[in-house]
C-alpha cells in the first residue's frame, strides 16, 4: 500500500466531467479517479476551511453511524482496477477486530476526508493508472517538487504493454484536456 494524498479534484473542459487527482507522498505520481458531482461536491466541501452545512450530508451520516455503532475508520485504501472501474475498501476497526467494507472510491476518499485517516492506494493499481506529470525548468526536467518531494525512481516505474495503454485511453485523453495551469493551487 502506498500512501495519497487528494491534491485536487479537476472538471474536465471537455465534458465537463470530475477527477480527483491523488498525489503519492513524496513523489510525483498521481492517481486520477472519475468521479461523480455529487462525490465531488462532497469532497470539496470537506477539504475547504469553514465551509458549514445546515443538514448532515450522506457521508457525515456514515461517518457518524459507524462512530455511535463502536466502530473507527482505520483507513482507506483504492485497491483495485478492472475494466476501467476503480475499487475501494474502508477499513474499520471494531471490538471485534479489522472489518472492510467494499465502496466506490468517491464514497470511500469523501469519508476519509471527513474522519481524517489516511488514503492508500495499491501499488498494482498505480502500475495500472498512475502517471507521472513532468515539470520542465530551464535546462530540462527537475526531480523534485516544491516539497522537495521526488519523483518515484525508474525502478518503480512499470512499461506499459500495448493492451494496458489502450484500455487506459480514455483516462488519458480525459487528463489530456484537463486544465492544469493552475495544478499546484489549492483553494482554501
Amino acid at each position: 500500500m502506498i500512501e495519497m494524498t487528494i491534491e485536487s479534484i479537476r472538471v474536465s473542459l471537455v465534458n465537463y466531467q470530475r477527477v480527483v487527482m491523488l498525489k503519492e507522498k513524496n513523489t510525483l505520481r498521481y492517481l486520477p479517479i472519475w468521479i461523480g458531482s455529487a462525490e465531488a461536491q462532497a469532497i470539496a466541501i470537506r477539504l475547504q476551511d469553514g465551509i458549514q452545512v445546515q443538514r448532515p450530508m450522506t457521508h457525515d451520516l456514515l461517518a457518524t453511524s459507524i462512530d455511535v455503532l463502536g466502530g473507527r475508520v482505520d483507513h482507506i485504501i483504492v485497491s483495485d482496477l478492472k475494466n476501467d472501474t476503480f475499487y475501494a475498501k474502508i477499513m474499520i476497526n471494531t471490538k471485534d477486530g479489522q472489518i472492510e467494507i467494499d465502496s466506490r472510491p468517491s464514497d470511500a476518499l469523501a469519508l476519509a476526508v471527513r474522519v481524517e485517516v489516511p488514503i492508500y492506494a495499491d501499488e498494482s493499481v498505480l502500475d495500472k493508472a498512475g502517471i507521472v506529470l513532468e515539470r520542465e525548468v530551464e535546462g530540462g526536467e527537475i526531480l523534485e517538487n516544491a516539497d522537495g518531494a521526488v519523483e518515484a525512481p525508474p525502478e518503480r516505474r512499470k512499461k506499459a504493454s500495448e493492451d494496458e495503454i489502450s484500455k487506459m485511453s480514455a483516462f488519458r485523453d480525459f487528463i489530456d484536456n484537463l486544465d492544469l495551469e493552475d495544478f499546484d493551487k489549492r483553494k482554501s
